[in-house]
């Protein structure tokens, strides 16, 4: 029964990621009618907004891009920095969608930041506390240690509506500021989707280690 939640988990991760880069292999691959870069698209999204204090910075590796709040920086990957495609365009809008987020006070957000300390610490002492708890069957100690790692549940799932939010405001910006088509609009949405559906597998795979892992305990405690 442990392997079950094993497996399913690694499946679950594994389809996500399959279909990301399935996605993005597509779109990469078709360039927009405008012609801009990924760059050239957060310039405009971000000026339209009012956050021309944003740097924005190409970065290595690949689909790495990210927005950090505190250093007011949006930062893209090579192939999302210079590419035209459909793309560079989608996810340079999504890593907007977030700094428009921070600049109205999205709720979602602040709970995230707010989170993040927690879940250092959790993730940290909670396993240790945990694999503690497993070798004395201690009972109380298991319950700390399922709080403690549970922060980082909590975290991903405020997660989810943040990130989803951040791709309806790139969608709905990329369309009313005309830097992509009707068509292409489609092609930015399906890119988004495929994106949000790996956060939806992270959580569902942090989900199942937690059940494995009351599995285990509660095994122990019967033998």
């Amino acid at each position: 029964m442990e392997l079950i939640f094993v497996f399913v988990a690694f499946l679950v991760v594994s389809l996500s990621q399959l279909i990301l880069r399935n996605t993005y292999s597509k779109y990469k691959e078709i360039e927009i009618n405008s012609n801009l870069t990924g760059k050239e698209v957060a310039q405009r999204i971000l000026k339209a907004n009012g956050l021309d204090d944003i740097d924005i910075v190409e970065i290595s590796g690949e689909l790495s891009d990210n927005f950090n709040n505190s250093k007011r920086r949006v930062s893209l990957s090579s192939d999302i920095y210079h590419g035209r495609s459909i793309a560079s365009c989608a996810v340079a809008a999504h890593e907007c969608g977030h700094a428009v987020q921070y600049k109205v006070g999205y709720v979602p957000i602040k709970i995230r930041n707010i989170l993040v300390p927690f879940v250092n610490i959790g993730n940290t002492l909670g396993y240790i506390v945990i694999a503690i708890s497993l070798a004395a069957s201690l009972t109380k100690l298991f319950t700390i240690g399922l709080i403690l790692i549970s922060f980082a549940l909590i975290f991903q799932l405020v997660t989810l509506p943040c990130e989803f939010d951040a791709s309806r405001r790139a969608n709905k910006m990329l369309l009313e500021m005309g830097l992509v088509t009707d068509d292409e609009h489609d092609g930015t949405k399906a890119m988004l989707k495929a994106a949000a559906f790996t956060y939806v597998a992270g959580l569902m795979s942090s989900i199942l280690q937690v059940l494995r892992l009351v599995y285990i305990f509660s095994g122990r405690n019967r033998d």
